[in-house]
């Protein structure tokens, strides 16, 4: 029999300390940015990032759930979308402290890895390559779950590394907490730096080590590697970054049995290839717990988290049970009822969550007309709209960024794709 361990996932809280109902929609949160309100009510707006009660929920959810967990995966982002002149230093690191001690509170025992994001910082964006105020206060927040080491690096950088021992596997497990916000491409202070912070250095350094070791290793960020899936030929780092971790990935796929990553706020999944075209690494790209959408933007999401299941032995992933919070509903009744969205392997068919797996399940959602495709559309914008659908150049873009991660591959997905129609 397999014995399985879990952990959670929650991404993207952006909690919007300013959100509260009030008779003028303009005036409902500052992350509306001016815009009225669509439909607000206790647990947030479309328009509007999360009030601190959907937070609330959320963990209240996952903590009445009794899942036996064996840590958390948290990959950033507490600030809210709003104008830079409306946050400072200060507050910034006040509402990252807010989350890290709200998420401390609901689970006291939990081992949680942080994960830093673009919005965690001052402003927006600019993620710096040595220590600052905010890597400081950040890694004070999240002493008790971190290393001495670890701190010591996230001081420098913002990134770390750390174990995972659990009585029930034989070996640990390591984590290794990247600042992929170094490579985002709004990030200036960046811009002509090969090496931002010496990140690359030190990831190839412990990555080769842990092969040594025979040690597993996952990998957590905030920006996702790869191509995004609602946007042609664009990267969510920059190019050249997106190469070189890819070539880092692939060189280590063999210790690396998972990614995880926030950032689009949407549900996604990436298989890396390596040259030869076999799969060889599963990403997974968690949807975010605001629900927060622009005013020009068709889509958003209704608010997630996430539970995976592992293989204790080797810490494969075995399978993702994604949960959401129907936000109109709740509005509507005045209580939160989060409910089970979709079992992974359920859902479309397949074994685990094994690259091969995960490579077959791409290949179904290629096919024309594929109705699993239509799911995991709607799982994409996490049961948002049913009625909104995805074909032709949207669905292009969906299949060829879930498929391909490097520049020669994607770009010849679209070229290939483009001459079908």
């Amino acid at each position: 029999f397999l014995k399985t361990g879990q952990f959670w996932h929650v991404s993207d809280l952006h909690l919007d300390p300013t959100y509260h109902i009030t008779p003028d929609r303009t005036k409902v949160c500052s992350s509306s940015k001016g815009a009225n309100a669509s439909n607000p009510g206790p647990f947030g707006d479309f328009l509007c990032d999360s009030p601190y009660q959907l937070i609330l929920s959320a963990f209240a959810f996952m903590k009445d759930s009794k899942q036996q967990v064996s840590f958390m995966i948290w990959t950033g982002d507490s600030p809210p979308h709003v104008p830079v002149k409306e946050l400072s230093t200060k507050l910034v690191i006040s509402i990252i402290g807010n989350m890290s001690s709200t998420i401390r509170n609901f689970f006291p025992d939990l081992q949680v890895f942080p994960a830093l994001g673009n919005h965690d910082y001052w402003p927006q964006d600019q993620l710096p390559v040595t220590t600052s105020e905010v890597y400081n206060a950040v890694a004070d927040f999240w002493k008790p779950w971190l290393t001495d080491e670890a701190i010591n690096t996230f001081r420098k950088g913002g990134f770390y590394t750390q174990l995972f021992e659990s009585s029930d596997s034989s070996q640990p497990l390591r984590i290794i907490s990247l600042n992929t916000n170094l490579y985002y491409s709004p990030n200036s202070v960046t811009v002509n730096i090969t090496d931002p912070a010496n990140q690359f250095a030190w990831l190839e350094g412990i990555l080769e080590t842990s092969s040594q070791k025979k040690e597993k290793v996952y990998i957590i960020g905030h920006v996702p590697i790869g191509y995004l899936p609602y946007a042609r030929n664009t990267t969510a780092i920059r190019e050249y970054y997106n190469e070189r971790l890819v070539k880092i990935f692939r060189k280590y796929s063999s210790v690396i049995v998972g990614q995880f990553f926030g950032h689009t706020h949407r549900d996604s999944i990436m298989v890396l290839l390596d040259e030869e075209e076999k799969p060889v690494n599963s990403l997974f790209v968690a949807p975010a717990v605001t629900p927060v959408k622009n005013v020009w933007q068709m889509e958003s999401n209704n608010p997630g988290v996430r539970l995976y299941q592992y293989d204790l032995l080797d810490y494969s992933l075995l399978d993702l049970w994604q949960f959401y919070l129907d936000l109109r509903d709740a509005n509507k009744k005045n209580e939160s009822n989060w409910k089970l969205e979709y079992i992974l392997t359920k859902a479309y068919g397949i074994e685990d969550l094994k690259p091969e797996s995960l490579y077959e399940m791409a290949k179904q959602l290629s096919v024309p007309h594929s109705t699993l495709f239509e799911q995991y559309y709607s799982n994409f914008i996490v049961s948002y709209d049913k009625t909104i659908v995805c074909e032709e150049g949207c669905k292009t873009c969906q299949i060829c960024a879930i498929q391909y991660l490097d520049h020669s591959s994607y770009t010849d997905c679209i070229n290939r794709e483009a001459t079908w129609k």
